[in-house]
């Protein structure tokens, strides 16, 4: 009896040790990030300031018609991220840290080569704070592509926020948030000189709660199927003291399908489609949330402000011919149905297509041509009998660029003493 006991003792500590010497080690910090330059040509004309993109939005002015200079050679690093990702213990569990920039200036910086950040987010178990994507967001939809906007008819926003997940496990992940909200409104022919403008001047939106979103997951060897959904409160106040109380509220809502499905050994699938209204600021590529519709038989508020109804799809193939070579090929359109007031400089529909072929020579380097198009389709303007305002047809314009990039990425991981 006491000989068995003992060998079992033995048995134990042998399993135990051989566990310890196994057991992967845990993570400390990770450094990571990649070089990438791009280079090429374009061959109509975009915003100067977006000028190594394909981005619809851009292709006409705020005129509504071409940039007339066609024709431009354009290089480019502003791709170039780095970031930091952190691992700590602590009694209440482990804590993650995730801060990243690139050199993709915007804002004040539009077109330059600036820092911008694009993730700072801690998490805690099953509670995460900071900036990162959006739960509306489906980062792992984006295609094999080396162009920086991508798709246009993709949900795509990195968003300050407090996120809950209740549920993650193999198969099944559902994550809710409070995400910082954010409108833009299209004043149309009641903006700045158009009829009616002043009425507008001092009407100032407000934003009184979060915007609401949810994400449920089902994953699976043949891949995944995500559903994706949000709700927000956009509204403005009058301060004007006229006559008019243009005071008004629109719930903006959205609901995104996305997917990612294997088909066979060489071929992904990507695949989005997202309907919704007054949530353009969350797509990769939209313009304005709210638009104007008259009520000229309301005395007290001719004029009111309106969600814009759209609908985006996002259609792509990864091929992968060779350990070292891969294709990307797609399509995305994105349609928003404009309202009677807005312009015919008033986009109304983008479109965004590519391909390329990437050659990588060594591990974490890719380089390749990508051809790229895009285009926009502005609003046909209805006009307005009461001002004397003809209909017009908006205008349309495309372009093409063929870009070649090169990138290295790297990824260092350090790990806890023993």
């Amino acid at each position: 009896m006491i000989k068995t006991i003992n060998s079992l003792l033995i048995i134990l500590l042998f399993t135990c040790n051989l566990t310890a010497q196994n057991a992967e080690p845990e993570k400390n910090m990770e450094i990571f990030g990649f070089i990438q330059m791009d280079s090429g040509y374009d061959f109509g004309r975009i915003n100067p300031d977006w000028y190594d993109t394909m981005r619809p939005t851009q292709i006409l002015d705020k005129e509504g018609n071409e940039y007339l200079t066609q024709g431009a050679y354009f290089m480019s690093v502003r791709q170039t991220s780095f970031g930091i990702k952190n691992y700590v213990d602590t009694p209440l569990g482990q804590i993650k840290t995730h801060f990243e920039f690139d050199l993709f200036g915007m804002g004040k910086e539009v077109g330059n080569t600036a820092f911008r950040l694009k993730h700072a987010y801690v998490e805690l178990g099953k509670f995460g704070v900071g900036q990162t994507n959006s739960l509306f967001t489906d980062s792992d939809v984006y295609p094999n592509i080396v162009e920086f906007m991508g798709p246009n008819a993709m949900p795509f926003l990195r968003n300050i926020q407090i996120r809950y997940t209740p549920i993650i496990n193999v198969n099944h992940s559902f994550a809710v948030a409070l995400e910082r909200p954010g409108a833009t409104a299209d004043q149309g022919q009641y903006g700045a000189g158009f009829v009616y403008a002043s009425i507008l001047d001092n009407v100032k939106s407000r934003f009184s709660v979060p915007d609401l979103t949810t994400e449920y997951r089902y994953s699976d060897s043949w891949g995944y199927l995500e559903l994706s959904g949000i709700i927000r409160s956009i509204k403005w106040e009058d301060h004007n003291t006229d006559q008019y109380d243009l005071s008004g509220s629109a719930v903006g809502w959205g609901l995104s399908l996305s997917t990612r499905i294997k088909l066979g050994n060489s071929v992904i699938f990507h695949g989005t489609f997202t309907t919704g209204a007054g949530i353009q600021n969350y797509m990769n590529d939209a313009d304005a949330d709210i638009g104007i519709k008259r009520q000229y038989d309301n005395v007290t508020a001719p004029i009111k402000g309106v969600a814009i109804p759209m609908v985006g799809i996002v259609s792509y193939f990864d091929i992968n011919w060779s350990q070292e070579l891969s294709s990307a090929i797609g399509y995305s359109i994105l349609k928003n149905n404009t309202t009677e007031a807005q312009l015919s400089t008033a986009y109304e529909t983008g479109q965004y297509a590519s391909f390329n072929i990437l050659y990588s020579p060594v591990k974490n380097c890719i380089l390749g041509p990508e051809l790229q198009w895009g285009m926009r389709q502005n609003n046909d303007f209805a006009g307005d009998p009461q001002f004397n305002l003809p209909s017009a047809k908006g205008n349309s314009g495309n372009d093409v660029k063929l870009q070649f990039s090169f990138r290295y990425s790297f990824n260092n991981v350090f790990y806890k003493r023993n």
